[in-house]
């Protein structure tokens, strides 16, 4: 439609890392435990105030719904501008997908704690000041999270902007970035909608917070690894000759 292809089977590998990615975006250790603050923030009220189970979902769910939004606006426009730039290197894709790859395994080991990269454990954060309380101000929230890119989320959204940028259509690279924004903001949505059982389940995952960054540093290895091999490709292949009804999708 409109001479955007906004989606296709041989993208599904793709897609299903940026969306996997997106949700280990969300438990990871600088995003989970600032979730409560923040839900309790937008909502005007305080963390006691939030896990009340008449109060809290009642005055969480619509200012999550616009922080998602807000965040989610500026993924699009990310994945919108990194795949416009990846055109103009088709010429040289196959090049531009390896170089991707190491990129993307270098950012990887940064989160194996191998060396740590310095400009992507600093934040840029604008803040979003008296604002709480409003649907308008969780939307300007979700903006500045965004753009803050702090240090456990920087690495994983840049690796998926890089997949965006080796896409052979800006439809297809946008769609990625929504995959992440949908991995990312739909845990939050639904935390603010069952807050109470939320919070506990929070507390039970934090000791394993080591264990879920170890986790993203393996999956970006992964994926370097299948972008330079050009397994990638050969697993997308596979899937449309293995699974015919998908070319319906593409």
């Amino acid at each position: 439609m409109f001479g955007i292809d906004l989606f296709d089977a041989a993208l599904m590998p793709s897609l299903f890392v940026a969306l996997i990615a997106g949700f280990l975006s969300f438990l990871s250790p600088c995003v989970l435990p600032i979730v409560p603050p923040y839900l309790a923030y937008m909502s005007g009220i305080s963390v006691r105030e939030l896990t009340d189970e008449h109060t809290g979902p009642s005055r969480a769910t619509v200012p999550a719904l616009f922080f998602v939004m807000g965040l989610s606006t500026v993924f699009l426009l990310l994945g919108f501008s990194a795949s416009s730039l990846g055109q103009l290197f088709l010429v040289y894709r196959d090049l531009f997908t390896q170089i991707a790859g190491v990129v993307v395994i270098v950012m990887g080991l940064h989160f194996l704690g191998a060396f740590r990269i310095g400009f992507l454990m600093r934040e840029a954060r604008f803040e979003a000041r008296n604002r709480g309380g409003s649907a308008f101000g969780a939307y300007v929230l979700g903006l500045a999270f965004a753009f803050g890119w702090t240090p456990c989320i920087g690495p994983i959204l840049g690796t998926i902007i890089t997949l965006a940028a080796t896409t052979d259509s800006v439809g297809r690279g946008t769609g990625l970035l929504a995959a992440y924004a949908f991995g990312l903001g739909l845990p939050f949505l639904l935390t603010a909608i069952f807050i109470g059982q939320s919070m506990s389940l929070m507390r039970r995952i934090k000791p394993w917070m080591g264990v879920i960054e170890k986790s993203m540093g393996v999956l970006l290895i992964i994926v370097g690894i299948a972008l330079i091999t050009g397994a990638m490709a050969s697993f997308s292949f596979w899937l449309l000759e293995n699974f015919p009804a998908l070319q319906i999708l593409g």
